[in-house]
């Protein structure tokens, strides 16, 4: 069953990151590891279509997840749950679940999994809590040289959550700086 992500980002300088990991009190232990590893074929038919295919790992499972432009905004999120076993050899062979709910929604654009291929990978470091406005995530990435950092704002619905997303930037004294997604941030960097 997909799911509605509606979510507002903003990229931080290293300074910024540490501002708000003091301003939430945030220790390391609190903090968890996730490795995104990103699909498409080789004429980009995902990218072209505005989608996004990702397996992901975490300490003890993973999961891939077809992402799907909304209509009205926001990304139509498809996930199949995977055993750590799995996503390991999943990844280890470039290759991706089938069958399942996302090979099913990539057979509407005529993507059979043989057609994919694994062009970047992201590890995130990454705590994530829920705050009046929604769920927040303060993220550290690494993609190939690059090292970035982001706070995202997942919320319920567009309009109040875009004006709590600039309210909540406000109260952190943090400027707006929008960002590619991961997805694109890690392409370019393969």
């Amino acid at each position: 069953m997909p799911s509605r992500e509606i979510e507002f980002k903003t990229l931080l300088t290293p300074a910024e990151f540490q501002s708000v990991v003091a301003h939430y009190q945030l220790t390391p232990d609190r903090r968890k590891t996730q490795t995104n590893y990103y699909f498409d074929t080789q004429k980009q038919q995902l990218k072209n279509q505005h989608w996004g295919l990702r397996i992901r790992t975490y300490a003890d499972y993973g999961e891939q997840t077809l992402k799907v432009p909304a209509t009205d905004g926001g990304l139509w999120e498809i996930t199949d749950k995977l055993s750590l076993q799995e996503a390991a050899t999943l990844t280890k062979n470039g290759t991706i679940k089938a069958p399942g709910q996302v090979a099913t929604k990539l057979a509407t654009i005529d993507v059979a999994p043989s057609d994919l291929h694994p062009l970047a990978s992201l590890k995130t470091a990454r705590w994530e809590f829920a705050i009046p406005e929604g769920l927040l995530a303060l993220d550290e990435s690494w993609y190939g040289s690059q090292h970035d950092f982001e706070l995202e704002l997942e919320v319920k619905d567009p309009l109040q959550g875009k004006e709590d997303f600039h309210t909540l930037l406000r109260s952190l004294n943090l400027n707006y700086r929008p960002g590619e997604n991961k997805i694109a941030r890690a392409f370019k960097e393969k």
